[in-house]
């Protein structure tokens, strides 16, 4: 029984909920940042490239022999692959500057000093007359 409450304990710290909360978000923004890699800035860069497709290119080590199969280095595919990381990457960091932009933003905006209260303003009155 120690362990279950042990885990329970462990479960119901701030840092697991924060964390569970933390994959889930990242899960829904990483198809955000697929979405825009696949769907807006691929296919720009798809077209000025001609429409090559990295995925097809290979060095043929050994042909298909008897059924076999061709022994093949795809280079190609990790070519795609690091080329998608970097735009991801790239996407990544121009929104979390974008966000940050906002936020800093909001820090700088000008914030309205409070009315003084019915309290501060006799205290005034006073100073000012004992001054006189």
């Amino acid at each position: 029984m120690q362990i279950i409450k042990e885990f329970k304990e462990f479960a119901m710290k701030g840092s697991v909920i924060d964390l569970a909360v933390g994959v889930v978000i990242g899960g829904a923004f990483g198809k955000i940042i697929s979405s825009l890699v696949n769907d807006i800035i691929m296919p720009p860069i798809g077209l000025l490239i001609g429409g090559i497709n990295f995925k097809d290119l290979k060095i043929i080590m050994s042909r298909a022999k008897d059924g076999s199969p061709a022994a093949t280095l795809n280079y190609g595919n990790f070519l795609q692959v690091t080329v998608e990381f970097l735009i991801i990457a790239f996407s990544i960091f121009l929104v979390v500057k974008f966000i940050n932009s906002l936020k800093r933003k909001e820090a700088e905006a000008p914030t309205k000093e409070p009315k003084p209260t019915r309290q501060e303003i006799l205290l005034e009155e006073i100073r000012d007359l004992l001054k006189k």
